[in-house]
């Protein structure tokens, strides 16, 4: 989940994250992305930086993102009224994806959510993250239930093979954790909320740390020889292999959790009996088919195909658009998704994406590009 949309940036100056010195110290190429300034390649560059993480283990600074906790004896009630995700069974220590929707059935945003027994832990993205928590606060009238924004912490994620070994020989709980569960663990001397998830389809760690921690703990894991700093354009790329959606461009208020291809975020409980924003059309889309569809393509050749590129039928008609694309360092070649008619999503299916006004061959293929490493014990 959890990347943002560059289109979003802020033209003022940027905000900075606790690890803003460190970055700068090790020579990253700084760029502004979603208000905040942050790094988007080290000297190993973006191929490397890439390579390396599927290899061994990449540290990523994510302190952008928003960090709230949902308290009081109401809270799963209240956000099951905002999101399509089953809540009332999230067992403590469980972590569970899910999408807070609009009354079309349009995503207004993906967010991680754990149950940490006396609260809820959300991790929202840092382009949507004032609008996400006021959204929630705006609707906790009626339920017995508060929103408090986790100001105070910074979020790295540590990412790849080796990040197992690295994190148990901080605290050997780390390696009895899962995909998708969540625990307190003892960091470098400081107290961390961690979870066992990420956003590149490797195993891997998100660890919520005080800020005022966050540098002396960044030094630590990058002190291990598995662990090199990485930035946010090899974080796309390694997404991108993922089949993992970025918000503002794979999803948006304009696509529903069908298109997406997210159908396995929605519970049978909450098909069934909706009681969240756009329910009636989420479930005539559940029922019937959506009219179109989000695809993996794999065009042929090496050349790149960028977002918003039309894709055409092989009559030369335009049926729809790449949103996400790039080359994928770890497939040797280029990767796409965008969306088509349900009719044309079958894999398989022979389409023309255009680039710099020439038509290129390209096929639709199942996703992820790149399979997926998540520890499920």
């Amino acid at each position: 989940m959890t990347a943002h949309n560059p289109a979003a940036d802020s033209a003022d100056s940027p905000l900075v994250t606790p690890l803003h010195a460190l970055h700068v110290e090790l020579g990253a190429r700084m760029v502004p992305f979603a208000g905040y300034d942050m790094p988007v390649q080290y000297p190993l560059g973006v191929l490397k930086e890439h390579l390396h993480t599927r290899a061994k283990a990449g540290l990523f600074d994510v302190s952008h993102m928003g960090q709230a906790r949902l308290v009081g004896p109401d809270r799963i009630a209240a956000l099951e009224a905002l999101c399509p995700g089953e809540l009332v069974k999230l067992k403590e220590g469980r972590q569970r994806y899910t999408v807070l929707t609009n009354d079309a059935g349009g995503i207004l945003d993906d967010l991680m959510i754990t149950n940490r027994g006396d609260d809820l832990f959300l991790v929202v993205n840092a382009a949507c993250k004032d609008a996400d928590l006021a959204h929630i606060e705006a609707h906790l009238a009626g339920f017995d239930a508060r929103l408090e924004r986790l100001e105070d912490r910074a979020l790295v994620a540590l990412q790849g093979p080796a990040a197992v070994g690295v994190m148990a020989g901080l605290d050997a709980r780390a390696a009895d954790m899962v995909f998708m569960s969540g625990m307190g663990l003892t960091l470098d001397g400081a107290d961390c909320f961690v979870t066992r998830s990420g956003y590149t389809g490797e195993d891997g760690y998100e660890i919520s740390v005080p800020a005022d921690r966050a540098d002396a703990l960044a030094r630590r894991l990058l002190a291990e020889e598995a662990v090199e700093a990485i930035g946010l354009g090899a974080r796309d790329s390694l997404r991108l292999e993922a089949g993992l959606c970025l918000y503002g461009s794979d999803i948006d208020t304009t696509t529903t959790p069908v298109e997406a291809g997210l159908t396995w975020i929605i519970g049978k409980r909450r098909r069934e009996d909706g009681g969240f924003p756009g329910a009636a059309v989420i479930q005539k889309q559940l029922a019937e088919g959506a009219p179109r569809l989000r695809v993996g393509l794999k065009p042929e050749g090496r050349a790149p195909v960028r977002a918003h590129a039309e894709i055409q039928d092989l009559d030369g008609k335009a049926v729809g658009e790449v949103t996400s694309g790039g080359f994928g360092p770890s497939l040797e070649g280029p990767m796409a998704m965008g969306y088509v008619p349900a009719a044309l999503a079958n894999e398989g299916t022979k389409v023309n994406v255009m680039v710099r006004g020439k038509a290129l061959p390209a096929v639709i293929v199942s996703m992820p590009f790149q399979p997926h490493s998540y520890h499920r014990g």
